[in-house]
């Protein structure tokens, strides 16, 4: 029996179960409608959300969307105005979801079509948007065309991905070798990947996968596969969606071994997408793209891109590194204000939990929300990060799991009120939930809870922290000043990263903003922040 028919029937047995024969790659027509949401609403706080640790909805530990539904409300009180839904299309992982099977439809797990048209909908009538995760660069190694290329080599489905029976040598992409044969089954792979056996040069099935064996990378330079991803963007925009995360995007194209990073087609392909996304009114993109996070950002590239390694530099200030506090000021002058910030997000590379970063330092905590959630940019807060969430064990430094922990939303987080009502959690459970759960949180007024909700109650009551420009910033230390500044509206926002009293020289007319009892006074309380309103004369 031939290598190519033992592979055909490992193929077949694979994935008789876990992937159906065909999608749904039929065009789609724009069908461009406005959402009905604020003015403007791309500009409040978004929350990251993992489905799957959010709020289990039909009792079987694992969170869903009407899970998320229910909790809405929650949402709304806290003065969210947009929700990043990380992947929620049928994977392979069934869990983070980035090997996607079905990019048109819903994981099986998390509910189906009807459960996400009606969060949209209850969404919108609270005011908040809902943007998803949408992955480009690849797909997962059950996703049928490829199982289909793979069969055989003469399939119409071969052209949709990247094949070379020699690469040739110097590949090396974060430690590993990118190329895979298909031919070995890498995606049986349960080791390291820098301890997979090398492919053999001159194996007719050798693909690409920058993020592994198990997630083969699309030909993004054929038409076919390109128009494929516009059709199921607007899929998803037709059903109400009101825009997308775009994963991975400076990796959509790879020239050589040398230049497979944020290539020129790759930057092109991007501008392209964001073009249609805002065919539709009023929809938003946002950019995963960790090599030159400011340039994707501008309007002609992305048109917003998350701030990578500011999050770094905002963790160090808030626990009183004055070079970095100078970083952090400096970033904000050279960022254009479509960029996203945040304190980490759902990968381990960004950083553990803010809670376990500043070691349950709550006065420091809150300058680090701080430091975010006044400055220009769109702030991406992450699930948990609101109530002091700690993280949970992992299996090592690269496991992202400790981030991944269902949400605590009371003491026990079981049975009514909790993340699930009978069942195990598909994840243990946070070891601080005991305080740091969102029943607790909300009763106590001065919480972390209500620290992250009287500032973004702030930012939206004002139009110069919400799209303001950042001006007059200076560092003195661990002292930072700067003002916002939209219309007639001039803002004061001063933060004292340091342990002792800071000398505040406070412009005359200052009214408190935050916080806003008592005057305005010319020192500034250890590790505190304070917003003035600048009167005109």
């Amino acid at each position: 029996m031939s290598k190519q028919l033992l592979l055909t029937l490992a193929l077949a047995l694979a994935g008789a179960s876990d992937a159906q024969t065909d999608i749904d790659t039929r065009p789609v027509v724009a069908q461009a409608r406005s959402s009905g949401l604020p003015s403007h609403w791309q500009h409040g706080v978004f929350m990251e959300i993992f489905v799957r640790g959010y709020q289990d909805g039909d009792g079987d530990g694992i969170g869903d969307l009407r899970g998320l539904t229910s909790r809405l409300d929650y949402l709304k009180k806290l003065g969210i105005s947009g929700i990043w839904l990380m992947p929620i299309t049928a994977s392979s992982d069934h869990d983070h979801g980035y090997a996607t099977t079905d990019f048109r439809t819903i994981e099986p797990q998390y509910g189906t079509l009807a459960d996400f048209d009606e969060l949209v909908r209850e969404a919108h009538q609270r005011g908040i948007g809902i943007v998803m995760d949408y992955v480009i660069n690849h797909a997962s190694w059950q996703f049928p065309p490829f199982q289909h290329a793979v069969a055989d080599r003469n399939s119409p489905w071969r052209s949709w991905f990247v094949w070379n029976t020699n690469p040739g040598p110097g590949w090396d992409i974060w430690g590993k070798l990118p190329w895979y044969d298909a031919a070995t089954q890498p995606w049986t792979w349960t080791g390291a990947l820098k301890d997979l056996p090398p492919f053999q040069p001159g194996s007719p099935d050798i693909y690409f996968g920058t993020f592994g064996p198990h997630m083969p990378d699309f030909n993004l330079r054929n038409p076919a596969v390109v128009q494929y991803h516009e059709d199921s963007l607007r899929f998803w925009l037709n059903r109400g969606l009101d825009g997308y995360r775009l994963d991975a995007v400076p990796h959509l194209i790879e020239n050589n071994a040398k230049d497979w990073n944020d290539q020129p087609e790759s930057r092109v392909l991007t501008k392209r997408f964001q073009d249609l996304i805002k065919s539709y009114p009023s929809r938003y993109v946002v950019c995963e793209a960790t090599a030159e996070p400011i340039a994707y950002g501008e309007p002609g590239l992305c048109g917003g891109a998350f701030a990578f390694n500011q999050n770094y530099e905002i963790v160090k200030a808030a626990k009183g590194d004055a070079a970095a506090v100078q970083k952090v000021a400096d970033y904000y002058r050279a960022m254009a204000p479509t960029m996203a910030t945040f304190l980490h997000n759902h990968d381990i590379f960004t950083g553990p939990r803010v809670w376990d970063q500043l070691r349950g330092d709550e006065a420091r905590y809150r300058l680090a929300a701080a430091s975010y959630l006044l400055l220009p940019g769109t702030p991406f807060v992450y699930y948990g990060e609101e109530i002091g969430q700690a993280g949970i064990q992992g299996t090592g430094p690269e496991d992202d799991a400790p981030l991944r922990a269902p949400m605590s939303w009371t003491p026990d987080n079981r049975g009514p009120g909790g993340f699930t009502t009978n069942a195990q959690p598909f994840r243990p459970l946070s070891l601080n939930r005991s305080r740091h759960n969102a029943a607790s949180q909300q009763r106590d007024p001065a919480s972390l809870f209500n620290f992250y909700r009287e500032l973004i109650a702030l930012r939206h009551a004002s139009g110069a922290l919400t799209l303001g420009r950042y001006e007059a910033d200076k560092v003195d230390g661990q002292l930072w000043t700067f003002q916002r500044v939209h219309g007639k509206e001039r803002v004061l926002v001063a933060i004292n990263y340091g342990d002792t009293p800071a000398a505040l020289n406070l412009p005359a007319r200052a009214l408190p903003l935050y916080p806003k009892a008592g005057p305005a006074r010319a020192t500034l309380p250890p590790l505190s922040v304070r917003v003035y309103r600048l009167e005109a004369r």
